[in-house]
Order: C-alpha cells, then sequence, then structure tokens
C-alpha cells in the first residue's frame, strides 16, 4: 500500500489523491462519505475519473520551454487559472469556516469562487471576509418564491457578479452511504458515534463548543427549533421546488440582471434551450456522480455539448478533475475552464485554508508542466488535435 504523508507541511503532499488520503486519515467515516461517495452502485462516480484516462495527449517535442499564458475569462470573469472553486454544501462538517477558507484560496489565486445556497457561511460573511473576490452565488430554487427572491436580493447587495441556477437535484439521489450512517433522519448509528470519538482532533476542530454549525444562507428561513446543519439539510429536502422547469427558469432569467449559468447540463438538447433562455454559460456536470448513477460522466457528455453550442456562451465543467492534465483535456475539448469541488475540498478538510491553496498550487503546477511537456505555450491553443481519443 502507497502511504501518504500525515504531518502538519502540507507542501509535501504532492498530489490531488494525496490529499484525498489525508482527508480520509482526518475526518470520521460519516463526514468523508458524504465528501467522497456517489449515488447507488457509484458508477457515475467512478467514470467522471476514469473516463478522463481514455484520452490520451499529443507531445510535441523541441519546443522551448516557458511558461504557458494560463490567464482567461470564465463567463466574463477574469481568471488567472482555467479554473474556479465551485459551489459545495455543508462544508462546515470538514473544517472550521470552510467556506472562507476556500474563498480565500480562490482569491489568493486570482480565481473565481462560487458559493452554495447550503453553505455554512452566509454570502454576507463570505464578502465581509473576503472582500477583493468575484463572488458567484449558486441558487437551489425553493418552493417558497418570496424566499428565492430574497436570497437574489441578497446576493445582489454584496456584488455577487454570477448566478449559478443548480437543476440536477431537484430530487435527492440514492446515496445509500447516507442512509446507513444515520439509524434515523439526524441521528448518527452508534457504530459512527464510536467512529466520531476516534477522531478526536475533527471533534476539537469542528464541534466545540456549539456542534456542527448552522447554515448561513438559509438561516433566516428555518424554524426557530431547526437552526442548525441538521436541520437545514432537512428544510432544504422538504423545500427544494421539484416542479422547476424551463417556464419557472425563465422567471429566474427575468429577475436575476447579473450574469447567469445553468448547471447541471449533460444533453446538448438543454444546452440549446439554455441558449434560447439567453443564459451566459453553462456547467456540464452531473453532480459528482451523486444524483443519477449511470449517467453520463461530465467528460463524455461535453463533446455533443460543444458541437451544440460552442462559441454561443461559454462552457464550464466539473466532475473528476483531480489532475492539471484533466484540466488540459477538457480545454482541449471547448471549455473555458473547469469548476473544482472535491479536489478543494480533500484540501480543506486536510488544512483549511492552507490545504485548499496547496490543491490549486497542485494543480497549476501539472497544469504548467504538462503544457510543457506537450510543447503548447498557450492555453488558448489547445484544440482536440492535442488529443488522441479512444
Amino acid at each position: 500500500m502507497r502511504r501518504f504523508y500525515q504531518g502538519s507541511d502540507l507542501s509535501r503532499v504532492l498530489s490531488v489523491a494525496e490529499m484525498a488520503a489525508l482527508a480520509r486519515y482526518r475526518l470520521p467515516d460519516f463526514a468523508w462519505e458524504y465528501l467522497a461517495g456517489g449515488a447507488e452502485n457509484e458508477l457515475t462516480l467512478r467514470s467522471n475519473e476514469t473516463d478522463f484516462s481514455k484520452i490520451r495527449l499529443t507531445s510535441h517535442t523541441l519546443v522551448a520551454n516557458h511558461r504557458p499564458e494560463l490567464a482567461t475569462t470564465l463567463v466574463g470573469s477574469n481568471s488567472a487559472l482555467p479554473m474556479m472553486i465551485g459551489p459545495s454544501g455543508f462544508n462546515g462538517m470538514l473544517w472550521p469556516q470552510a467556506d472562507i477558507a476556500l474563498a480565500k484560496a480562490a482569491s489568493a489565486k486570482n480565481i473565481p469562487f462560487c458559493l452554495s445556497t447550503v453553505s455554512n457561511a452566509s454570502i454576507e460573511e463570505v464578502r465581509e471576509a473576503v472582500q477583493d473576490i468575484d463572488v458567484w452565488f449558486q441558487l437551489y430554487s425553493l418552493k417558497n418564491p418570496l424566499t428565492n427572491h430574497d436570497l437574489l436580493a441578497r446576493a445582489k447587495a454584496v456584488d455577487v457578479s454570477t448566478l449559478v441556477i443548480t437543476t440536477d437535484a431537484l430530487v435527492v439521489g440514492n446515496r445509500e452511504w447516507d442512509r446507513r450512517n444515520f439509524a434515523k433522519p439526524r441521528q448518527l448509528t452508534w457504530r459512527n458515534k464510536v467512529n466520531v470519538l476516534k477522531h478526536p482532533n475533527w471533534v476539537r476542530r469542528v464541534m466545540l463548543p456549539n456542534g456542527l454549525p448552522t447554515m448561513g444562507n438559509l438561516n433566516p428561513y428555518l424554524p426557530p427549533n431547526e437552526k442548525s446543519a441538521l436541520g437545514a439539510m432537512k428544510f432544504i429536502q422538504e423545500q427544494l421546488d421539484t416542479s422547476l422547469d424551463w417556464e419557472k427558469i425563465a422567471k429566474i432569467r427575468d429577475q436575476w440582471h447579473g450574469k447567469l449559468i445553468l448547471k447541471g447540463v449533460l444533453h446538448p438538447d438543454n444546452a440549446r434551450q439554455a441558449v434560447a433562455l439567453g443564459f451566459d454559460g453553462l456547467v456540464v456536470s452531473n453532480h459528482g456522480g451523486r444524483q443519477l448513477d449511470g449517467a453520463l460522466s461530465s467528460i463524455e457528455a461535453l463533446p455533443a455539448i460543444v458541437d451544440a453550442v460552442g462559441g454561443q456562451i461559454d462552457i464550464l465543467l466539473d466532475g473528476g478533475i483531480r489532475r492539471g492534465s484533466d484540466i488540459i483535456k477538457a480545454k482541449a475539448l471547448g471549455v473555458q475552464g473547469v469548476m473544482l469541488g472535491r479536489a478543494t475540498l480533500f484540501g480543506v478538510a486536510s488544512g483549511g485554508q492552507v490545504g485548499a491553496t496547496r490543491v490549486l498550487d497542485i494543480l497549476e503546477e501539472e497544469l504548467i508542466r504538462s503544457l510543457n511537456l506537450m510543447g503548447v505555450q498557450r492555453l488558448d491553443d489547445l484544440t482536440p488535435q492535442h488529443l488522441y481519443l479512444s
């Protein structure tokens, strides 16, 4: 078995896989399985990574190795790298103030950061803590239109540049690992309670003195006796607008006057509809393999979507990014950049802002090295001709 570094000097972690192993070591089982698990047989979860390995890179030698130009725009937002930190929920169970740690890591690398509706830090808290960052906000459309309207008003008030609407989680996927870890809703099994006690450093960081953090964005809308992370989880499952359709999406388009992105696109027809409704961008995504098991991997779905709408609106991708070379493959197939989910979460779970920044550094180093080895001097020069597709 390969050994992985367990110390505090995260500069000695050399890959996202090693950071994931470190996060696994530091987290109790239920938190790790929430972070790393997928739906049902986890076919889509695995294919998000393995389908990248089916794509090979071309390599041209005797090209002068200069630092490649990596700066780009992501749906109109300037970014020093072709990546950003995407939205993820309940991060406070990984590290104290994890959302703010992720935002600070993004700010340090001069890339955008997207905050989830189900974040532990509120959008106001993130903006106060990190004032110089390009903040995006991800919306789960809720049944109460007044709640949606208020969330959008709060986002506008703190200068959110871009709204991301997630559409692939209207019904929560069959995440069997979650059901196994809880004896009943919001109550861990005895095995998991014992396992938590075996992680005293996590308990000290995350649980003391007040237990799991509350949900900043949802707190104003929760019943008084449900203002907790687990109460918010129950709320979001009950209040998700399962009737969300293209007509309702169009109404949100009318309410939001900033940039608008549709997240959760796997079919070219849906991509064309997003263009027709005036979206500024879309995210090719299967929700990290946590929703419909057996769906296409993001990288497998990408070419058909690029063929359908490429050039009309910006395309981002998430799912399975573990190496800088994965970003190259996605970029060559037509995306403007990628949204990072688990990769930076492994980092924040291992060491907060330092861990998340280390993951971004690793991916940047790998990206530069791979482009040099391919003989590519500009990121924007990448095309499908730089790939061997099986």
